[in-house]
């Protein structure tokens, strides 16, 4: 394949790859979006095997069938509700790639034609690898934290000691200053010292960051990898790679400050805070306040005899993989004649878009989900909130009580609604640590179960 055409079939590539973001801007083109986004790899791949430099023909094909079959494997076994670590995963692999690329770069500049005339890697070439290396390195370790707290592996609570962002400077001082070395002197040495302390900076600054930012910490390992695919691509001078690194790199920035937007937390807050974790906030213990506890014939009879119903999924239905239980109820109730609708909150579950995933698996028509600033002045003319496990996005305290570490971050106004009907399986605090004063509500009856079952029960009592 001469150098041109490659370079057509890259651009062709990149083209699809655009194509595919847009598509997955919208929940109604996000399968062509996917169709697009595999059609633009197919063609990346096939050009880079058809390139003149590439001879190792068994060995690429091998990785291809073990990697091909480990995707398989996984894509088939894997729960939605573990969707927000797999992603994280992915992440580690992609910064993990982009080092193992610069090393491989590194120790044989000639063959990816980075040498110069003597043989040694050139001066830019050292600048764009030493970006690459330390992006790809922080993205896989931070991104193995992040899986880590996901899995529930480690604790999801923040963990600081004092002096802790005056350590990470230094360490992201000497990052730099070992980078400057190897452009000035090409040091195996140097080299790996500074990917050593980049894997390093990547667990110093996750490992602060509580569960609640957890949807921010996974677009922004998803702007980095990007940004490290990008660095490697300028290493091997490949287009293709460029381009999508790029893309993935600022749509994953943009994310990021959309769900900061939407926590009412800025960028370097969540980078340099710690909120969220395992501790519910002070305050009077839950059993000492009261509670009204209602059963599924209860909330059915409720929902059956109510106009307006607004139903406020959040990661307790995904954890039950209740969304098609969720789905069947909703039909049931608008055959009663009840107005049904979905309200998503940008950052509820474990990843941006993680509810509008469950809903469109359980195929919930589009039109009857919204999100939070086009329904939430609709609480007040509702009859019935059906809140399913969806716990720091409700909680009044963020609009309501500044001393409250969700002050702030724009909620779903399901307390007021005439009445809400909560499904949880205690009255453990959310994610953030912080209690919700929603429990005690009069308007709130607290429906105490796993979410699937309780949705069958509230199915089979309308049946």
């Amino acid at each position: 394949m001469t150098a041109n055409f490659a370079a057509l079939a890259y651009v062709l590539a990149s083209v699809l790859f655009i194509m595919a973001l847009r598509g997955l801007s919208g929940p109604e083109t996000a399968r062509m979006g996917n169709v697009y986004g595999i059609a633009g790899m197919v063609i990346a791949i096939l050009t880079t095997l058809a390139t003149p430099g590439v001879v190792s023909y068994a060995e690429i094909l091998a990785a291809l069938v073990i990697g091909g079959a480990l995707g398989t494997f996984i894509a088939q076994r894997i729960e939605m509700a573990s969707m927000p670590q797999l992603v994280a995963a992915f992440h580690s692999l992609v910064g993990l790639a982009a080092v193992l690329v610069a090393a491989a770069a590194f120790y044989n500049p000639a063959a990816y034609g980075i040498a110069d005339a003597a043989g040694a890697l050139k001066f830019v070439s050292r600048i764009e690898m030493s970006l690459g290396t330390i992006i790809g390195a922080i993205t896989f370790s931070g991104s193995i934290v992040a899986f880590a707290k996901l899995q529930g592996l480690v604790s999801g609570n923040p963990v600081v000691f004092p002096g802790q962002h005056l350590a990470n400077l230094l360490l992201g001082l000497v990052i730099i200053a070992i980078a400057v070395a190897f452009c000035m002197d090409v040091d195996p040495r140097w080299f790996w010292a500074m990917a050593g302390l980049a894997f390093l900076m990547g667990f110093a600054i996750i490992i602060p960051i509580g569960g609640a930012d957890m949807p921010v910490v996974i677009s922004m390992l998803n702007s980095y990898s990007g940004w490290a695919a990008a660095g490697i691509g300028f290493t091997l001078e490949n287009t293709a790679l460029i381009v999508t690194g790029a893309l993935v790199g600022s749509s994953g920035a943009i994310l990021s400050y959309i769900m900061c937007k939407a926590m009412n937390r800025s960028f370097f807050s969540v980078i340099l805070g710690g909120f969220g974790g395992d501790t519910a906030a002070a305050g009077p213990a839950a059993g000492e306040k009261p509670v009204k506890a209602g059963a599924a014939e209860d909330a059915a009879f409720i929902m059956k005899n109510a106009g307006k119903v607004i139903i406020v999924p959040g990661y307790g239905m995904a954890v039950a993989q209740a969304q098609h239980a969720l789905r069947e109820l909703g039909d049931l109730l608008q055959a009663e004649g009840v107005e049904v609708s979905y309200a998503v909150h940008p950052v509820a579950g474990r990843m941006p878009g993680h509810m509008n995933v469950l809903l469109a698996e359980a195929s919930v028509p589009y039109d009857e989900v919204f999100e939070l600033d086009q329904i939430n002045s609709e609480f007040r003319t509702t009859d019935v909130a059906f809140v399913i496990g969806a716990n720091d996005v409700t909680n009044p305290a963020a609009r309501d009580d500044p001393q409250s570490p969700l002050y702030g971050m724009p909620i779903l106004d399901v307390d007021k609604a005439r009445t809400v009907l909560f499904v949880k399986r205690s009255l453990s605090p959310g994610y953030a640590g912080v209690d919700n004063e929603l429990f005690y509500r009069d308007n709130t009856m607290m429906l105490f179960a796993d979410a699937k079952k309780m949705c069958d029960d509230i199915v089979k009592a309308l049946g």
